[in-house]
């Protein structure tokens, strides 16, 4: 059985439609994580994902997770609260672009701000690459608050495709 899934594409072109967040409640770091830890990247993956379904990586690994985490063009952005990992933000850099290709929180951080906090360090983070355009992609599978959280920090919708996903 497939159901109908709307998957959104979202770009920012210009590093001033960065709509920049609060700062993250005390208590929070984020960080770029180097050198890379293809375990946390795992966990992280499958606990922010468990819930929305993400399957691209189910199978991975632990030599694919290494192998991938550790390229030069993949960086794994971490928010911390209180010492513990609470999200992170995946980025790849490719033909001059970063996309954020994971991004989200575990579930007990859901609904305190710090979503904006990470996204916005994690888009500043694909500007100071180089890149000519920060985008992702989300659908309608996700949280339902995911993409108007990425239209609030400027983050604008440039392309809409219909596709089926398998229940």
């Amino acid at each position: 059985m497939s159901a109908p899934v709307t998957i959104w594409y979202l770009e920012m072109t210009a590093s001033a439609q960065l709509r920049p967040a609060r700062a993250p409640e005390a208590g929070a770091a984020i960080e770029r994580l180097d050198p890379p830890e293809p375990e946390l990247n795992r966990r992280l993956y499958e606990a922010v994902g468990g819930d929305w379904g993400w399957t691209d990586r189910r199978g991975w690994d632990d030599a694919r997770w290494r192998s991938h985490v550790t390229r030069d063009e993949v960086e794994t952005w971490l928010l911390r609260v209180g010492g513990q990992p609470a999200g992170y933000a995946e980025l790849i850099r490719a033909r001059g672009e970063v996309e954020i290709a994971s991004f989200g929180l575990l579930r007990n951080f859901h609904g305190r701000g710090l979503g904006g906090a990470l996204l916005t360090a994690a888009v500043q983070g694909g500007w100071a690459q180089g890149a000519g355009r920060v985008w992702l992609h989300t659908c309608s599978l996700d949280s339902p608050v995911a993409r108007p959280s990425y239209e609030r920090r400027g983050f604008r919708l440039y392309r809409e495709e219909a596709a089926r996903a398998t229940a």
